[in-house]
């Protein structure tokens, strides 16, 4: 079955349709300017997360790269999204985006696995406007507030439950790897579980949670700043008691201590503690991060670019959270593609915090692109070439493709 050539009940009885059609956009633009999207098409790199890579193909030459947060079914949905930009300029980022909101919004487009596609588009429309334009991705954001974007690397050990492994590792990245920021999971088990299922924590777990970061803290001390995450996996009682706890340590932020349906909840736990909290990975556009930062229900924003809506979403998703003076720290799980696109945009906003690196065990992930040295001592340099600046190493993209994929085109 192609997805593409599903039939569109919306187009016959509303209007929701910002094609340039149906917009009226005529006008000619001049020279460059007059392009067209060609086709869209997507692989699967087998990474340590399944990545979805996208491209962008115009009548002009450009090609754009984007990638949508990792998952099933996106390539799926990026080829039923690909006949509603054929055809249509893509230097009209934001058009486009709102116009692929606005046709799949009989289909979930409010969050979920559909705005993660439409992200992944949303990024390529970034590279390839960049190429044609001739300038870096960040420009199309307004401009930068920072040549290079400070990463945190998401830390793991053989054995994640050992506090002493964990401070250990924590020495390895900042000593040999150069990084100064840090994160490790504390919903690991500590053998002192009764029922998982009811997400609260007895007091032995929650000691054993706070001794892991006070020997990670404690190892590090002020050569590194380190955040811990939860996976949205307490109640928030217990969240609460946990919070509280780590207050007498160095903590960065305490990273998604409670599920992401509830905000009024979130909001309880983080205005219940001093230890920061931050939350967002699990929220989708600006309209779902609107109560976490308007009514304080973080002291950080973790939104996630490539699932979050996209590099101009998540620049709006600064620009409210900087009226309430919260900084984004930008969760993130992709491959180079996804990164760097962050990083644009971390460059582009004035409160960006971090963004997180979480291949630092893959030895291959730089390996995708032709570009060398992405990150260098836990910083990424923003690069002044057209889009987002990397380029595809399609030996590579193609060496570890997921099972049954095969290598889209490369013009």
């Amino acid at each position: 079955m192609h997805y593409g050539n599903l039939r569109d009940p919306n187009a016959e009885y509303t209007m929701r349709d910002l094609s340039a059609e149906t917009m009226g956009l005529t006008e000619h633009r001049g020279e460059r300017r007059d392009v067209e999207i060609t086709d869209v098409q997507t692989v699967v790199v087998d990474g340590n997360y399944p990545w979805t890579l996208v491209r962008v193909y115009t009548d002009a030459g450009p090609v754009g790269n984007g990638e949508a947060y990792w998952g099933g079914a996106l390539p799926e949905i990026i080829e039923r999204l690909t006949p509603f930009v054929v055809g249509e300029n893509p230097l009209d980022v934001d058009r486009l985006y709102e116009h692929m909101v606005q046709k799949m919004s009989g289909e979930g487009s409010i969050a979920g696995k559909d705005i993660a596609a439409i992200s992944g588009i949303e990024l390529a429309l970034h590279d390839v406007a960049g190429k044609i334009l001739d300038v870096p991705a960040y420009q199309l954001l307004g401009g930068k507030y920072r040549d290079s974007v400070r990463t945190y690397c998401d830390c793991h050990t053989e054995d994640e439950a050992d506090p002493e492994a964990c401070a250990d590792e924590a020495e390895r990245v900042v000593e040999e790897l150069g990084y100064d920021a840090l994160k490790f999971d504390l919903d690991v088990p500590s053998g002192h579980e009764k029922d998982r299922a009811n997400r609260h924590l007895r007091q032995p777990e929650i000691d054993h949670k706070a001794e892991i970061v006070r020997r990670v803290t404690e190892r590090v001390g002020d050569r590194a700043d380190a955040a811990f995450d939860c996976h949205w996996a307490f109640a928030s009682g217990s969240a609460k008691r946990l919070a509280r706890e780590l207050e007498q340590y160095d903590v960065w932020w305490l990273e998604d201590p409670v599920p992401p349906e509830n905000h009024d909840v979130q909001r309880e736990v983080t205005q219940s503690t001093g230890t920061p909290i931050a939350a967002g990975e699990n929220v989708y556009r600006t309209h779902g991060q609107r109560r976490l930062i308007t009514e304080g229900g973080v002291d950080i924003v973790a939104p996630d670019c490539p699932k979050v809506g996209g590099m101009r979403e998540t620049a709006k998703i600064a620009t409210l959270a900087d009226v309430f003076y919260i900084p984004v720290a930008m969760h993130n799980v992709s491959s180079p593609i996804g990164t760097m696109a962050s990083a644009h945009v971390g460059a582009a906003i004035p409160n960006a915090l971090a963004v997180e690196y979480h291949s630092y065990e893959l030895g291959w992930w730089e390996d995708l692109v032709e570009e060398d040295d992405l990150i260098v001592d836990g910083y990424m340099d923003i690069p002044e070439r057209p889009g987002l600046g990397l380029t595809l190493d399609f030996d590579a993209v193609e060496a570890h493709l997921a099972e049954g994929e095969e290598l889209f085109d490369e013009a």
